[in-house]
């Protein structure tokens, strides 16, 4: 029933701005996907770690549970419920708690708790060093998106335009505040971020919204406003925040990136850039997916554009993840992992993770990035440059 619902919102999500056809071979087809690059040497070394089996589920529902790094473990869930702690480096399961019901929006990070939620609008709270379940609520509202905890609250966001305070001892409710959203939206996985005391989280209606911990609205800033004749030309849904430095960096879908001042959301910059993915940030650049897979690294001060590579065009990319050493991974359709050069946008290398497409984002720590695949298998792999001899 679930995977029914959401399938229309991520088929959109996977193909981007562009054209929703299915992928064929014909190379006079515009959206056809690129074919994989070539390779003229070996710049970097990809190493499988580990693999570990989160459990099957629901489909259309393991798209939206994202797995978090957090003290040296990767928290995993599983759409029927499970929900695992992971030894970062050697894949060993530190512990598993089976909550039995299905899962949608996880797993977030913070405060010493592992959080989940789901469509009905529950919300759970694990304690992160243990598995055992301190709380659950029910907030009656559908939740997408990984929870976020700061130690004192839990803030929830869900699909309908709601940003929810919830107390991190014992579930009750502290505040809330609600958002107009247009009524067609991506129905992304989106959650909040507390970032300084503040409590911040993007909207399908374009805007993002800064509250104190304590619900007072701080600032609201727009970075795209609804263009088009028809609901679908008007999604300007924001896709993913970003923050670092005191600075918010926010992407809009069929709109914009910009970056706002993390204290006052006074705009920085804007940069006409669409995304179809959450961003990524590191070494001092913003990394977009754009509709069409171009890869795209702005200047994460001023927002110049740095470069851009479209190798990997309309092959139904993943969220990128940033690695140290300055390297860029990101997942496509045929299960293939890419690695690029953060500096430059060079194409160095690749490994294949799955048979099936990667759509969860990878999720990186390190010189280390997690792929999930769509049977719940979730592989870790250390990627770092080969040292010339």
């Amino acid at each position: 029933m679930w995977g029914r619902m959401l399938a229309p919102a991520l088929a959109l999500l996977l193909a981007g701005c562009g054209s929703l056809k299915f992928w064929d071979d014909d190379e006079s087809d515009p959206t056809a996907p690129a074919p994989l690059p070539s390779l003229e040497k070996e710049e970097i070394r990809i190493q499988r770690l580990w693999s570990r089996d989160l459990g099957a589920g629901p489909d259309g529902l393991r798209a939206l549970l994202r797995p978090a790094v957090a003290q040296g473990r990767v928290l995993g869930a599983d759409p029927k419920g499970r929900v695992v702690a992971l030894d970062a480096v050697r894949g060993k399961v530190l512990w598993r708690t089976d909550l039995d019901r299905e899962l949608s929006g996880g797993v977030g990070v913070g405060g010493g708790l592992a959080l989940v939620a789901n469509l009905e609008g529950r919300v759970f709270a694990l304690e992160l060093d243990s598995g055992r379940l301190r709380w659950q609520v029910r907030i009656d509202r559908e939740v997408l998106g990984p929870p976020a905890s700061d130690g004192e609250i839990v803030a929830v966001q869900s699909s309908d335009g709601h940003l929810l305070a919830l107390d991190a001892q014992n579930g009750q409710e502290r505040w809330r505040h609600r958002v107009d959203v247009p009524s067609l939206n991506l129905r992304l996985p989106l959650g909040p971020e507390i970032v300084g005391g503040l409590v911040l989280a993007g909207f399908a209606s374009g805007k993002v919204v800064a509250l104190g911990t304590g619900g007072d609205l701080r600032w609201e800033a727009r970075v795209a406003i609804p263009r088009g004749r028809t609901e679908l030309e008007r999604m300007v849904d924001i896709v993913g925040l970003q923050v670092a430095d005191d600075i918010v960096y926010a992407t809009a879908y069929q709109g914009r990136t910009a970056a706002f001042t993390l204290g006052s959301g006074r705009a920085l910059w804007y940069q006409d850039l669409a995304g179809h993915q959450p961003p990524a940030l590191g070494g001092g650049k913003l990394f977009i997916v754009r509709g069409d897979d171009e890869v795209v690294a702005l200047d994460a001060a001023t927002g110049r554009q740095q470069w851009s590579n479209v190798q990997l065009r309309n092959r139904r990319l993943s969220a990128p993840a940033w690695l140290e050493g300055g390297l860029l991974a990101i997942g496509d359709l045929e299960g293939y992992l890419h690695v690029l050069d953060a500096a430059d946008g060079r194409y160095l290398g690749r490994v294949r993770v799955a048979r099936d497409p990667l759509a969860v984002p990878l999720v990186a720590e390190g010189s280390r990035v997690y792929a999930l695949r769509e049977d719940g298998k979730l592989t870790a792999y250390e990627v770092r440059r080969r040292v010339a001899r």
